[in-house]
């Protein structure tokens, strides 16, 4: 038989390739502008994001805007057009039916999580900037990372503060580009003292949550990336041959996020034909509560069917010597984040991990 017959494409693949690259070429395109606190700047850089694409000769609108406009967003206001809203029950929202007959290149949707009022064609804004992708309108967007559903706990957990609102995190995943506005981390405090939600006395609390919240940030950025990597695999047909290069090490302790680790992990190992390894470090000193936290994590881990190793010595040694005999090229970790002198005189285990590291990428998951 010759060898070409072996490898001709399955016709129903080719279908499926072909629908699936002709709905991608349909769709508008999806930019997030993502913060991880207020005031951080996400309606001011989607602004000018419009105002560059527009000198571009980009056809773009504003669809919705923020009700409290400070004086530089409202500068970039008169350089764009902007789409009127309509009332819907007595309440001002996003007149999706005059964007869709207008049609633009691109319409600039602030506040991605919104509600809207009873009567509206959609219950929530996502779902407007949904169709409004659909009809092959690009969005550029925002959103705050408290306001995505999944995340919603762990948010609220170093928050002290809960949201109602809430887009589902299958939908940023979506995204085609996402983009951390990462400010000055006393930017947002700054903003919340003016604002009168925050005292004096809990600015170094509030940045040390700062610090928790961007490394969540961080990570859902990078798992949108990483999806974006899977969707352009599978829409392209390109058999991921070379997954088994792709090995990611989560190490576990009684205060890693075993749950969030294994999810992307499990992404990667699923979406790259990948390995998933875990191991933890025997600490014989550990306290009842620790030990307690830290099976429970080892038990976690292998209902999601990862094998894990035990590893004894020098916790980073140990780990920086597993990695390299298994070709290790991700190592999924836990940090609390702490600034304190002792930190701040020898480095903390994530600085010598970083440090001595070799031919693989650590990912920082923050800790429980």
């Amino acid at each position: 038989m010759p060898t070409s017959a072996l490898t001709r494409p399955d016709p129903d693949q080719l279908l499926r390739r072909v629908q699936a690259e002709e709905e991608y070429l349909r769709r508008g395109r999806l930019k997030i502008f993502l913060g991880y606190a207020s005031g951080v700047g996400k309606s001011f850089r989607m602004l000018d994001e419009g105002r560059r694409r527009r000198e571009r000769g980009q056809d773009v609108v504003v669809g919705a805007i923020q009700t409290v406009i400070e004086s530089d967003i409202s500068r970039l206001l008169q350089k764009l057009e902007i789409i009127p809203l309509k009332k819907v029950a007595g309440v001002e929202t996003m007149d999706v039916d005059t964007i869709l007959q207008r049609h633009p290149q691109v319409c600039l949707v602030d506040g991605l999580a919104h509600d809207n009022p009873p009567g509206s064609r959609h219950a929530s804004r996502w779902q407007d900037v949904d169709e409004l992708l659909a009809a092959g309108i690009s969005v550029v967007t925002t959103i705050n990372l408290g306001y995505i559903a999944e995340l919603q706990d762990e948010v609220a957990r170093i928050r002290n503060k809960r949201v109602d609102q809430s887009v589902p995190i299958d939908f940023i995943r979506r995204a085609d580009e996402i983009v951390l506005v990462d400010a000055p981390p006393d930017a947002h405090i700054l903003h919340d003292y003016a604002s009168g939600e925050t005292q004096a006395q809990d600015i170094d609390a509030l940045r040390h949550r700062s610090a928790q919240l961007r490394e969540i940030a961080l990570v859902l950025a990078a798992d949108v990336v990483d999806h974006q990597l899977e969707c352009y695999l599978e829409r392209n047909g390109i058999q991921q041959s070379y997954g088994t290069q792709e090995r990611v090490l989560i190490c576990l302790t009684p205060r890693a996020n075993a749950a969030r680790m294994l999810e992307i992990g499990g992404r990667i190992r699923d979406g790259f034909h990948g390995e998933l390894v875990a191991a933890y470090v025997e600490q014989p000193k550990l306290a009842a509560d620790q030990r307690s936290r830290l099976e429970a994590n080892l038990e976690l881990t292998r209902a999601f069917g990862v094998k894990v190793e035990r590893l004894e010595g020098d916790p980073i040694d140990s780990i920086l010597e597993f990695a390299h005999k298994r070709g290790i090229t991700q190592v999924f970790v836990g940090h609390s984040m702490r600034d304190d002198w002792k930190a701040r005189l020898i480095g903390t285990p994530l600085d010598k991990l970083l440090r001595k590291r070799r031919g693989f990428d650590v990912r920082v998951f923050p800790q429980l």
